[in-house]
């Protein structure tokens, strides 16, 4: 699945409790692997109500649903099928969702991108070369949101061919699903973490808020540096998208593994990392990935129409430098210092 780049996400604090003021809460940890990186729950509870092999079996179903390294998951088995299958429930929200927000961004986010993203390098297995023009053009035939159609659980190709890679929301989605184990066990304060993808309900003990940092970057040569914010993100998810961790070099160019399904070609233009709070993980990381396509500007007027959604960027001005800046619904969250 989807994994993260810096500047990264960073927990602060995260065990410094007044565990006095609530002698009832006590803190439980779970940590585990999934989905190629790691992952991690706490919660505040009287008792432990949720095991590591709740959590672990709820991965692992996922897995089955849209892993692409899977050959016998359904995702796989759509792609191979000539017109579609039945599909499971998390295949489906995953896949009605995306294209809600393909809608939402014109295109730029797209779930049938699967083809080129082997094509440029960033698939299952790795391409020997580039796609050339022609080949970029064919296989545009095969991408877009309308070449799929969802009835219920079955979903259609309306071409033959069309193949889907839900990587760039999955990972938020499964985020949630483990939110919601927690919640039918009546757990309402907890932090989980999968992959950088964040989702975080209530607070520490004596009321003291769970806190988020932002890692900065240093100049103008992408290392890590202090945390540029800290945010007090109440009820939500946080996600964070980028394109200098993950992208190879071609004739001298960085080739991001961003998609844009428009054009067909690796997104190219001023944006290095997004980072996105929303109230759910599936609706944050559906869209950082749609931000780093549509610039800075356009992300930034796209922002200021949404009041369920904020984001901090992290770009490249003309002159070369690096800056930073955050929508208005982000301010809101950041953390005020005495």
């Amino acid at each position: 699945m989807k994994n993260n780049w810096l500047p990264g996400i960073v927990v602060l604090a995260l065990l410094c409790c007044a565990f006095g003021k609530q002698p009832s809460l006590r803190l439980f940890a779970i940590k585990g692997y999934a989905q190629g990186t790691t992952y991690s729950i706490v919660y505040y509870a009287a008792d432990s109500l949720v095991s590591q092999q709740q959590t672990d079996s709820l991965l692992q179903r996922f897995d089955k649903s849209v892993s692409l390294y899977l050959p016998q998951s359904l995702i796989c088995r759509f792609n191979r099928s000539p017109k579609g299958i039945r599909v499971d429930d998390i295949f489906r929200v995953l896949v009605s969702r995306a294209l809600q927000i393909s809608h939402a961004t014109g295109g730029l986010v797209d779930p049938t991108v699967k083809p080129l993203v082997d094509a440029w390098g960033f698939g299952v297995f790795k391409a020997d070369h580039e796609p050339g023009r022609e080949d970029v053009k064919k296989m545009l035939r095969q991408v877009g949101a309308n070449k799929i159609r969802l009835k219920g659980n079955f979903l259609y190709k309306t071409v033959p061919g069309v193949q889907l890679d839900l990587n760039g929301i999955a990972q938020g989605y499964s985020v949630d699903l483990l939110a919601d184990l927690l919640e039918r066990h009546h757990i309402h304060d907890y932090l989980i973490e999968l992959g950088g993808e964040l989702r975080i309900k209530g607070h520490k003990p004596g009321n003291e808020p769970f806190r988020v940092g932002i890692e900065g970057i240093s100049g103008d040569d992408l290392d890590p540096a202090p945390m540029r914010q800290v945010i007090e993100p109440g009820d939500g998810a946080i996600t964070t998208s980028g394109n200098y961790r993950k992208h190879h070099e071609s004739g001298g160019k960085q080739v991001s593994h961003l998609m844009d399904p428009l054009t067909g070609y690796p997104v190219q233009n001023e944006m290095i990392s997004v980072t996105v709070y929303a109230r759910d993980a599936i609706t944050a990381d559906g869209y950082d990935n749609g931000f780093m396509a549509m610039g800075l500007q356009r992300s930034l007027a796209f922002l200021a129409k949404r009041k369920d959604m904020g984001a901090y960027m992290v770009y490249r001005r003309p002159d070369g430098r690096i800056a930073d800046t955050v929508s208005a619904f982000f301010k809101g969250y950041q953390h005020k210092t005495e």
